[in-house]
C-alpha cells in the first residue's frame, strides 16, 4: 500500500478521495477543545448552545475538522512530505455537530519544481470536507513539499532507507 506521492506521481486535476471517514462523537469534540484550551461555550455547554445560540446544540470547533481533513489527506498526499510549506487558506462553510461524518477529498491544482533543490517539488492542492448529506463544511489550500523518485534512489545508495526513519544507536 502507497503512503503518499512524490513529486512525479501528481497530476494536476487529479482527485483523492479519502477514505475512511470519521463520525464525530462529543468526546472528541471536547478532548480537543480542552488539549487546545479552547473553552468556549459554544463548544463545550450544551446549555449555553441551547438557550444562547441560534444552532440550539453544540457545534464542533472548527480547528477540529481541519485538523481531521489534514490527517485524511495524509496517506494520499503528505505522506512523503519533505515540509509542510503553507496553509493558503481556510474557510469554515456549514458547522459540523457531534454525530456528523466528516469526509474529505482532495484535489491537486499545481505543482512545480523546487529553484532550490532538483530532488524535490511543490504541490499545491486544496482539499473539501463535506457531511454525510453532502454539506461542504470546510476548505482548505496548502502547498506541499515532496520528493522526486530520485530522492530516495540517491538515499538508498547512501546506505539509508528514505521510507524509515534512522534512529541514532544506543550506547550500552
Amino acid at each position: 500500500m502507497q503512503f503518499g506521492r512524490y513529486y512525479e506521481e501528481f497530476e494536476v486535476g487529479a482527485v483523492y478521495r479519502h477514505w475512511p471517514g470519521k463520525t464525530v462523537t462529543e468526546y472528541d469534540d471536547h478532548l480537543f477543545c480542552l488539549l487546545t484550551m479552547n473553552h468556549h461555550p459554544l463548544h463545550m455547554d450544551a446549555h449555553y448552545a441551547e438557550t444562547s445560540t441560534h444552532f440550539k446544540r453544540n457545534v464542533v470547533v472548527g480547528n477540529y475538522i481541519y485538523s481531521l481533513l489534514l490527517g485524511m489527506s495524509v496517506a494520499d498526499v503528505s505522506g512523503k512530505a519533505i515540509a509542510n510549506l503553507e496553509v493558503e487558506s481556510l474557510r469554515h462553510v456549514a458547522p459540523t455537530f457531534h454525530g456528523d461524518t466528516i469526509y474529505g477529498e482532495t484535489t491537486v491544482l499545481d505543482k512545480r519544481e523546487s529553484t532550490s533543490k532538483s530532488d524535490r517539488g511543490v504541490v499545491s492542492v486544496e482539499t473539501k470536507g463535506y457531511k454525510q448529506d453532502g454539506t461542504l463544511v470546510c476548505v482548505f489550500r496548502r502547498r506541499v513539499m515532496v520528493p522526486k523518485k530520485e530522492y530516495t534512489a540517491a538515499a538508498v545508495l547512501a546506505g539509508g532507507d528514505p521510507e524509515r526513519p534512522s534512529f541514532p544507536e544506543t550506547q550500552g
